[in-house]
């Protein structure tokens, strides 16, 4: 690809047709204006064509055919007089002009002239603002994030009307050229976190990034490879909530699932309802959320455990009752667990992946299959049937935690199976020192937990009301042992 433009149109428009490969989606249209040649460029179907006839064919029509001006003052005049937008940006290599001629803009080119005016008419279709789907709530907002990142930079914008809200645009992705938008709070965000988040962002080496899931396991550390330290989000208000507390944002353009760092793990059992509603009903919700977490964690490994080895541990009748809905079944308890836990994520997986239509025949085969079939057929017991589908219900209480549960779930079903108690204790020991180890762009992973901090403790698992957590704001970089001030 060429560096500069040249003062010929007609080798500048031969050499973006080789650049583009004669792409039927770059239309070129010649005309003579004030006796000069020019040439209009865009790119089918990322530029609004409403916009394109008002505010350039209309003002190149309007100029006076018979008017013979240089094409330096012409130029200068299409740039500063007639062709006035709110991006207009000079081009001076191919490039930036095959750039913006492929983000939406029109370039506009002059016989004789080294440079081009390129004037942003976006107007590409997107999908309109709606409900985020992986996030609903009772009150507040029902708008979430699309995939153009100019409107989800609105969206964040009405919401946080204030100077300090700072955006920062740049392009990942040698081949695919994808926007980004950094975003923070400059008197909020700490400079070293913000600097470490750039930092990263440029260390991106892909050619093309088509999610913001491209480029997240570059914003994690060490311990990003099972616990997150970069979560994603899909609401504007929740995403602005965050940046108060001096959190940085990712926008990815073509996603609407934003992305906030650092993210802490108390934070998985919060909502935006905690607070919109009583702070006594959001304590009850948040030790729901808590218990449903732990049921679904532990149940099937203690369950394995406790009937293998320590049977001693259950009242009587209840011991009856699994020997007798276990004495057909001609496998261990473990391998009953591992199997209908496999088969439970065999048909979840089909249901995602299922159109919409048939997709509820997944729960009616779910149903037969694992709830009545296999228990008559004698392959495993009514008790590891009701454990598996109230760890399964559990499980979709904390949904942004869920890829953790499933895998932690397996292993401590076989560390109970193995080792019995002991081995569930052991494993669930080493995965709790491990996160509370974990240091997450200098702040720990489990705080305010540990290491504990009485300020943070108005909203954690006990929510304050507004009046006393307006006193004061509690920041990422103000949390104990946090080092990122």
């Amino acid at each position: 690809m060429k560096n500069e433009l040249t003062a010929s149109l007609e080798e500048n428009l031969k050499a973006i047709k080789s650049i583009t490969r004669n792409s039927s989606d770059v239309i070129i249209k010649n005309a003579t204006v004030c006796k000069n040649n020019i040439a209009v460029l865009t790119c089918e179907g990322m530029a609004s064509t409403d916009t394109l006839a008002e505010l350039i064919y209309n003002k190149l029509n309007s100029l006076s055919e018979d008017e013979k001006l240089s094409a330096d003052r012409l130029m200068n005049s299409l740039f500063e007089v007639y062709l006035t937008a709110a991006e207009q940006i000079e081009i001076l290599d191919f490039k930036n002009l095959i750039l913006k001629l492929q983000s939406g803009f029109a370039i506009i080119m002059v016989n004789g002239i080294k440079r081009a005016i390129a004037i942003g008419i976006q107007g590409y279709k997107s999908r309109g603002i709606d409900e985020p789907s992986s996030e609903l709530n009772v009150r507040g907002s029902r708008e979430g994030f699309v995939e153009v990142i100019r409107t989800n930079m609105a969206l964040i914008r009405r919401r946080v009307k204030s100077p300090t809200l700072v955006f920062e645009m740049s392009q990942i992705g040698s081949r695919s050229n994808t926007d980004i938008c950094v975003c923070y709070i400059s008197d909020k965000v700490s400079p070293k976190l913000l600097n470490d988040v750039k930092k990263r962002l440029s260390s991106i080496d892909l050619n093309t990034i088509l999610e913001s899931g491209y480029i997240q396991p570059y914003l994690e550390g060490d311990g990003g490879w099972f616990f997150s330290e970069c979560t994603t989000c899909e609401r504007p208000d929740v995403f602005a909530a965050k940046l108060y507390e001096g959190r940085v944002g990712i926008l990815v353009d073509g996603t609407p699932f934003a992305l906030i760092v650092p993210h802490l793990f108390i934070e998985s059992f919060q909502t935006l309802d905690d607070y919109t509603q009583k702070p006594f009903y959001a304590f009850f919700i948040r030790t729901v959320r808590l218990i449903a977490y732990l049921i679904t964690l532990f149940l099937p490994g203690a369950y394995v455990a406790v009937a293998s080895y320590h049977p001693e541990m259950l009242p009587s009748p209840l011991i009856l009752n699994l020997a007798s809905a276990e004495q057909t079944a001609p496998f261990s308890l473990m391998v009953e667990c591992l199997f209908i836990h496999f088969m439970y994520e065999i048909l979840r997986e089909a249901g995602i992946r299922l159109p919409r239509p048939i997709g509820h025949a997944i729960g009616v085969v779910g149903g037969l299959v694992i709830g009545d079939i296999t228990v008559s057929a004698g392959l495993v017991g009514a008790p590891m049937v009701l454990v598996v589908a109230l760890s399964g219900l559990c499980s979709f209480v904390v949904p942004t935690m869920y890829e953790k549960i499933v895998i932690l779930r397996f292993i401590y079903i076989l560390a109970g199976g193995f080792f019995g108690l002991y081995g569930l204790l052991l494993s669930a020991g080493a995965v709790i020192i491990k996160m509370c180890s974990l240091q997450t762009y200098g702040v720990p992973y489990m705080s305010p937990v540990s290491p504990f901090s009485t300020k943070a403790l108005r909203d954690m698992f006990v929510r304050s009301n507004w009046k006393t957590l307006s006193e004061s704001d509690v920041t990422i970089q103000g949390l104990n042992g946090a080092d990122i001030s």
